[in-house]
């Protein structure tokens, strides 16, 4: 995607992609499943649903089987203010 395109997303996928970014920024390693579960306060199920619909949409990439291996694929200017 690039910079002239705006990433289309809603509220709710704008906090998770934000919290991937500053997660890692933080952290120096990608969140894991139960790391979304915590901070949004939200079910494993809704979690790993949120993270297949970043995928389809192309906002992340991860490698299958592979624990905090999600990266992001748009650029930090294109993430919401994260709340």
């Amino acid at each position: 995607m690039n910079k002239e395109e705006s990433p289309r997303f809603t509220a709710k996928q704008g906090q998770y992609l934000a919290f991937i970014y500053y997660y890692t920024k933080v952290n120096g390693i990608a969140p894991a499943e139960s790391d979304f579960e915590r901070y949004f306060g939200t079910a494993s199920s809704s979690v790993h649903s949120m993270i297949s619909v970043l995928k389809k949409k192309k906002f992340i990439t991860s490698v299958t089987g592979k624990s905090r291996s999600i990266e992001l694929l748009i650029e930090k200017d294109q993430l919401p203010e994260f709340k």
